[in-house]
């Protein structure tokens, strides 16, 4: 969709943003599970002649991302390196007879269960999904702590950076009632959040949205939060400090906040600010989970 004055459309991956193109342009992604699911798309939907063109700087390219686009394409040639960037050069698509993405796995943990969730689940990964079809280990450790999340009826609750939609499935199974809200920038991460849900039967609404940044204000009595540190290929805090603050906004007073992130990012100062009296909760050799609440005006 486009917003007004926008000359640009924003679509789904897939045949509706594809079909009858004959020329895809693409910043060669970090993952090759996400290269694999953009360059089976573009093989099944673009048009005979299409010219895939996908561009990075060196140091982040390997000879994997070359073996992906030949397994979709006919030829594939690289060109030379200019300022440190190369493109390679797709032609020839070759529809795949399945697609690889998106994946869908069964989770076991203990840790999904809390006081009376329960312990599998079955989570859809697009190729862009962080972690895949799997439970990643930093929500695996705040889900560790979920005992203590705030006994609350009928509670609105957001899951800010949904990736698959595992906080928001759990939650929406732990409160009966809750009206949940999953929110992430990526459309692979709407997309496998909202297959997540469905899978095991909750009731999840998933926002394509930037860092929750269309949320109304003081709209949720919980949020949850594992936020990404890294912005494609570089280290970045810029997302999970929009999200802290974002966490402040929407949350009522006495609301709680609760993250968790690598521990050498020592966020606490951030959330005391953002959002108000942080808790240090629990902490193991990588992670740490912090309690945030919102105080009274």
């Amino acid at each position: 969709m486009a917003s007004a004055g926008d000359p640009f459309t924003h679509h789904a991956l897939g045949p509706g943003l594809l079909a009858g193109a004959r020329v895809v342009l693409l910043q060669l992604p970090k993952s090759l599970a996400e290269l694999t699911e953009i360059a089976e798309q573009v093989a099944a939907h673009a048009a005979d002649d299409v010219t895939l063109l996908a561009g990075g700087r060196v140091k982040h390219m390997t000879l994997a991302m070359n073996d992906v686009l030949a397994s979709c394409f006919t030829l594939v040639q690289a060109s030379r390196a200019r300022q440190k960037s190369r493109l390679l050069v797709a032609r020839g698509p070759r529809p795949p007879a399945a697609f690889s993405y998106p994946v869908t796995g069964e989770v076991s943990a203990p840790e999904l269960a809390g006081p009376a969730g329960r312990e599998t689940l079955t989570v859809v990964g697009h190729g862009a999904a962080f972690a895949g079809a799997t439970l990643d280990v930093g929500t695996r450790f705040l889900l560790a702590q979920s005992a203590r999340w705030p006994a609350l009826t009928d509670p609105a609750v957001v899951d800010l950076g949904c990736g698959t939609g595992i906080l928001a499935t759990v939650a929406a199974l732990r409160y009966p009632g809750a009206r949940v809200v999953a929110t992430d920038r990526s459309a692979a991460a709407v997309a496998s959040a909202a297959a997540t849900a469905a899978a095991n039967g909750a009731d999840v609404v998933v926002l394509r949205d930037d860092a929750g940044s269309t949320l109304p204000d003081a709209s949720a009595d919980l949020v949850l939060c594992n936020p990404p540190f890294h912005d494609r290929t570089a280290l970045s805090t810029d997302a999970a400090h929009l999200m802290f603050a974002t966490a402040g906004r929407v949350l009522r007073e006495g609301g709680e906040l609760w993250t968790v992130f690598n521990t050498p990012l020592r966020y606490r100062p951030a959330l005391e600010r953002l959002v108000g009296p942080t808790e240090h909760v629990a902490q193991n050799p990588k992670f740490t989970v912090t309690r945030s609440i919102r105080p009274s005006e």
